[in-house]
């Protein structure tokens, strides 16, 4: 069963700052998938499907190796 998660990055202003978000993202062990709903000027909302729970530590090595800034946890309902 996989897992969703959804969280904000902070910085993205183009396609070509999501692709670099998704390429860290996807070499994450167990990422099946990422997508990311671009928000220029705000915290875009980016949501991640693996086999397994991902450690948020994980998640913000990834954003920051790809030179964005990983956005505090909220609920998004």
């Amino acid at each position: 069963m996989s897992q969703t998660t959804t969280f904000g990055v902070d910085g993205m202003t183009c396609a070509h700052c999501v692709q670099h978000v998704t390429t860290e993202l996807t070499a994450l062990p167990g990422v099946r998938g990422v997508d990311i709903a671009l928000v220029v000027g705000g915290s875009s909302q980016v949501t991640v499907t693996s086999d397994a729970p991902l450690a948020d530590e994980a998640v913000a090595g990834a954003v920051d190796e790809a030179g964005y800034v990983l956005t505090p946890r909220r609920s998004l309902l």
